[in-house]
């Protein structure tokens, strides 16, 4: 079965008005005579966001890390409709099929997104990834933020978004309701060219939101109809935190941060505390004492040396978080424990290349000459730089320029030269470093 979606003949609304009506809005002018020529859905929309002070061109929030996200949306109402929505919105192949179907919770938070390609790819460097917030305090004016804001389908057409990086784009959301006591449970959304905003959009998303509210009731009356075994109520727990995250990035001394429902708590760590949790952290599935002393201390070290360094890394442990004290025989972690170079890791795969960008905060332990985090180091830097070279769109890449790690790298000056109009003014200065270098 080919795709459904093809290309809109319907006409583009007056973009060059709205655009200047959007800067009128944005630099405050809210009472300016053009906002009058806008849809007052989306001028309404627009104030809201101006009034709570959302960015016109930032990223949106990243609310949850791929482990996280994976347990929550396991658990979410809408996770066993996906099938429902993929067959009625991307039928075929998605991978080409055109457009994105990304589906979302209550508050606006992207838990699937899927759909083309190369239409991910584009999206991502605008954050329209899993676990992003894209609800309207988040990014203001879209369709699923305002769907949700509104509790009912909304389009909105290129310049009719707030956020200036969203603007190519256009969309289709509806709001997915509980069946019975009307809360609402998330949201479905079509992004992609003007054939994402047709009349013909609009009336296919409303129908497969109303079929996964009908197949959620269809389940829950089987559900009620069978008979159901006496439970024994769960032993009480004292609560524990419910995740930890290690910074490592552009720091000599690592950050552990515990989060729970008390709050959150923060601690540095000593540089040698800092390489041993990182390292659990690469290695889930653990590792001997033996490679593990090699990979803090060098070849041939005895694991002799390493044990007095993890009675001292488990005394700290036990006072920051005791789940997190590693075992041993293999060393290893019993709990997830997250790093932000993972997470860097995770949104370049994710194609995510902008948001990921912004994470990189710099190398991994910059200081440390342990040898397993070197290698490390070494291998979040080069991901970064192939991944930047040969995915990201010439803005992202100019970004990575800028970086240390780009700044002195001749062939990604290049390809940025060789990707820039002709009559670029960024040309002359590229020009200029890439001679500084080779002259160098």
């Amino acid at each position: 079965m080919s795709s459904g979606w093809q290309p809109s003949r319907e006409p583009a609304p007056a973009r060059l008005l709205i655009e200047r009506a959007h800067e009128e809005l944005v630099a405050g002018n809210i009472d300016d005579g053009r906002l009058q020529s806008v849809r007052s859905l989306v001028r309404e929309s627009w104030e809201r966001s101006w009034r709570q002070r959302v960015g016109a061109e930032g990223l949106p929030p990243l609310d949850f890390t791929a482990d996280a996200l994976d347990a929550y949306r396991l658990a979410h109402p809408l996770a066993g409709a996906m099938d429902t929505i993929r067959s009625l919105l991307l039928p075929g192949s998605a991978d080409d099929s055109g457009v994105i179907v990304a589906v979302g919770d209550h508050a606006g938070r992207l838990l699937w997104v899927e759909g083309d390609l190369n239409q991910r790819i584009l999206s991502g460097e605008m954050g329209f990834v899993e676990g992003a917030n894209w609800s309207e305090r988040a990014v203001g004016t879209s369709a699923p933020g305002t769907a949700l804001e509104l509790g009912a389908s909304v389009q909105i057409h290129g310049a009719e978004h707030y956020n200036r990086l969203v603007q190519p784009w256009s969309c289709t959301a509806a709001p997915v309701f509980d069946p019975e006591d009307r809360r609402i449970l998330g949201v479905i959304d079509v992004t992609g060219g003007a054939e994402a905003a047709s009349p013909q959009a609009r009336m296919l998303v409303d129908a497969t939101a109303r079929a996964v509210e009908a197949e959620l009731l269809v389940a829950r009356l089987r559900a009620r109809a069978e008979p159901v075994a006496p439970v024994a109520p769960a032993p009480r727990r004292r609560p524990i935190p419910e995740r930890a995250a290690l910074r490592v990035l552009g720091r000599d001394r690592a950050r552990l941060e515990v989060f729970s429902d008390d709050g959150e708590r923060s601690v540095e760590l000593s540089a040698r505390h800092a390489e041993i949790l990182l390292l659990l952290a690469v290695h889930r599935q653990g590792l001997s004492a033996e490679r593990l002393a090699e990979l803090v201390y060098g070849e041939g070290s005895s694991a002799d040396t390493l044990r007095p360094e993890m009675v001292r890394l488990r005394r700290a442990l036990e006072r920051i978080w005791p789940a997190l004290v590693p075992e041993s025989r293999p060393y290893r972690l019993t709990v997830p424990l997250e790093t932000d170079a993972q997470d860097v890791l995770s949104l370049l795969d994710r194609g995510a290349h902008r948001v990921a960008l912004s994470a990189y905060r710099g190398p991994v332990l910059p200081d440390s000459a342990a040898p397993g985090v070197e290698e490390y180091r070494d291998s979040v830097r080069s991901i970064l730089r192939e991944t930047m070279r040969t995915e990201a769109s010439i803005d992202v890449l100019l970004s990575y320029a800028e970086i240390p790690e780009g700044s002195e790298d001749a062939e990604i000056l290049r390809l940025c030269l060789e990707l820039l109009p002709a009559r670029s003014p960024k040309r002359a200065g590229l020009v200029s470093r890439i001679e500084r270098l080779e002259q160098g």
